[in-house]
Formats: structure tokens, C-alpha cells, sequence
């Protein structure tokens, strides 16, 4: 697998938080705010997580998820954690 993200998987991610949130794929932004502008609750932060931990086969560590507030931050955060693998 590429070490970085790569345009497929921030489409995939995109869409899999537009499907969590139920907010239409062209008004999600990478700069949005997950609790601040499309509403997310715990429930839904910890739904985005684990798909994206079952998509991709990979944990993301329970101190980084906090971290995570839009989906620049999911791009950001995976990025990281591709490059320690």
C-alpha cells in the first residue's frame, strides 16, 4: 500500500463521513467541523473511527482521536500513521 493518502481513499473517507453524518458529499468540506458545523455526536465520531479503522486495517490510537476535528485532520492523522507503519 502507498505511505500517503491518496486522492481514492480521501473519496473514500469523504464519503464514508458523508454517509455517518447524513450531509450530502458536495457540501462537506475538508475544513468543516465535525461537532461544530455537521453536528456529530460521540456515537458518530466513534462510527467514522471504527470504519476507517475496518477500511484500512488500521488502529488508530485512542489518544489521537480527540485530535481528529475535520477531515483534514482524518487525512492528516492517517498520513501519520501510514508513515510508522
Amino acid at each position: 500500500m502507498s505511505k500517503n493518502v491518496t486522492e481514492e481513499m480521501k473519496k473514500e473517507i469523504k464519503s464514508l463521513v458523508a454517509d455517518i453524518t447524513e450531509v450530502p458529499l458536495e457540501e462537506l468540506t475538508e475544513e468543516a467541523t465535525f461537532v461544530g458545523d455537521l453536528g456529530v455526536d460521540s456515537m458518530m465520531a466513534l462510527e467514522i473511527v471504527a470504519s476507517i479503522e475496518k477500511r484500512y486495517k488500521m488502529p488508530i490510537p485512542d489518544n489521537k482521536i480527540p485530535t481528529v476535528k475535520s477531515l483534514k485532520d482524518i487525512y492528516q492523522l492517517i498520513e501519520e500513521l501510514l508513515s510508522i507503519e
